[in-house]
């Protein structure tokens, strides 16, 4: 018996398989290498928040950028939920570690946007929280790029079908069910209500200083190139000349490394 297709999947573009996609990334990886040596060259600052709903494929974007460039420049942040004593404080406080000094990068897997999507619609927060942080978060970005921040904020879409593939990956692949929680099985029944919030949020947020840029993340290898290709383009000219270390001959033949009482594995 022929199994009947999803009308929806008809409408799809083709996925994008591993052998282009690794072709059309490596370009791309020389590319985040030079906006790296520009940021150590000039001091400036790169901010990247990285939102969207769950399975959309934040991780997967971010370990792209990441895994190209030095882990002493390149830093990732995916903050935990807040301890009783950071729900005192100021909302952004916890953030404001965590911002890059000069010639680094800070990539945010997820953000302060958590308090107008997640906290917002699972109660977390409270709407007069909510609002608040709705009208404090251009401002905060705006002192952000003042001082000269270099910020980009992405949302990656992702239709609900395609979410609903990838619960189900995740729950039958055991690698993957850490990425499963309770929260997850309460988003999918509120993904209208996640639409909603998303679209206060944007609606709010989206402004000349700091611009929201939607990515298509239904097939997560095209939004990667997409993403990543935004981001390099973006920013301003930033060829900077690559310095080669010189590597002479030893002068000798190459040595073993030998160990006493000891033996590798």
């Amino acid at each position: 018996m022929s199994r009947k297709k999803d009308k929806h999947q008809d409408e799809r573009p083709r996925r994008m398989g591993k052998a282009e996609y690794m072709e059309q990334l490596d370009p791309l990886k020389l590319a985040l290498n030079d906006v790296a040596r520009w940021l150590q060259h000039t001091g400036k600052r790169l901010l990247v928040l990285v939102e969207g709903r769950d399975t959309a494929g934040k991780g997967g974007v971010i370990a792209a950028i990441a895994n190209t460039l030095n882990p002493r420049q390149c830093r990732v942040v995916a903050l935990p939920k807040p301890t009783d004593r950071e729900r005192t404080q100021w909302y952004f406080q916890r953030y404001v570690p965590h911002l890059p000094a000069a010639g680094e990068v800070v990539l945010f897997d997820r953000s302060w946007y958590n308090r107008a999507g997640v906290e917002r619609v699972m109660g977390y927060c409270t709407e007069k929280e909510a609002h608040a942080f709705l009208k404090q978060a251009p401002v905060f970005e705006k002192m952000l790029v003042d001082d000269g921040v270099l910020l980009f904020k992405y949302w990656l879409t992702v239709d609900q079908a395609i979410q609903e593939e990838r619960f189900a990956e995740r729950r039958a692949d055991p690698l993957k069910r850490w990425k499963l929680s309770p929260v997850d099985q309460q988003a999918r029944a509120r993904y209208a209500d996640y639409t909603s919030a998303r679209q206060s949020m944007l609606d709010a947020t989206h402004h000349k200083g700091a611009p929201w840029t939607l990515v298509d993340f239904n097939d997560q290898r095209r939004g990667r190139l997409a993403l990543i290709h935004h981001l390099t383009q973006a920013l301003p000219e930033h060829a900077v000349p690559e310095t080669l270390v010189d590597l002479p001959p030893l002068g000798q033949e190459p040595l073993k490394e030998r160990f006493k009482g000891l033996k590798p594995i």
